[in-house]
């Protein structure tokens, strides 16, 4: 004797239970993935939207030094294939050595080379006189608040900076999609949750259309 095959009901109740399970370990695990990097942006979106207010004023730094004589020389036989280039090594060694800036692509000219160096919540420069070796620099400081601003921009934060916020955006994005998935599967016994997903939608919307222009 046979046994009795399956119910559609069952079926379908072992589908859901095996999309809940898949949805609850991704949704948990990209929310573990994204947690730190969330406050960090919701903080900083806060600090944005009143930077005027909290911004502290920036600290400026000069420092002036000599560039070795065999150092000067290389300088002086360097010559780019365009206005822009990178420093000599041992000129690079040297400058990261004596100044806090990492020595990237400098900006030539007959006379001097110009490094910009641009940070996450400052700035900063380095100039060489090709001729004479005299050396100066600045170094600008706004502060922890501008330096987590311009992390929630990416501005001036290398390559690896760029690569986590992609690996941070797409961990976002599977929280938010397995996220709205649970509400989808959950709703028949929360009638509020499709009201208040429009809400979240709605609201922005309205701002947006009534008072940005």
């Amino acid at each position: 004797m046979h046994a009795p095959s399956p119910s559609r009901p069952a079926t379908k109740k072992s589908r859901k239970a095996f999309w809940l399970k898949q949805l609850h370990m991704w949704h948990w695990m990209s929310s573990a993935i994204s947690l730190i990097g969330l406050i960090l942006f919701a903080v900083t979106g806060f600090t944005l939207n009143h930077a005027a207010d909290i911004e502290g004023s920036p600290v400026v730094t000069e420092k002036s030094a000599q560039v070795p004589v065999p150092l000067l020389a290389q300088l002086a036989k360097a010559e780019p294939a365009d206005a822009k280039g990178p420093l000599p090594g041992p000129v690079a060694d040297w400058v990261e050595e004596n100044f806090p800036v990492r020595a990237g692509e400098a900006e030539w000219s007959a006379d001097e080379v110009y490094l910009p160096a641009p940070r996450p919540g400052g700035d900063a420069w380095v100039a060489i006189d090709r001729v004479t070796g005299d050396v100066t620099s600045e170094v600008t400081d706004r502060g922890w608040i501008s330096y987590l601003n311009d992390l929630h921009k990416g501005r001036n934060s290398g390559g690896e900076w760029s690569l986590f916020i992609d690996i941070f955006a797409l961990a976002c994005l599977i929280f938010g999609i397995t996220g709205l998935f649970l509400l989808w599967l959950h709703s028949a016994k929360r009638k509020s949750t499709w009201p208040l997903v429009g809400a979240g939608l709605a609201i922005p919307a309205a701002i947006a259309i009534i008072y940005i222009h």
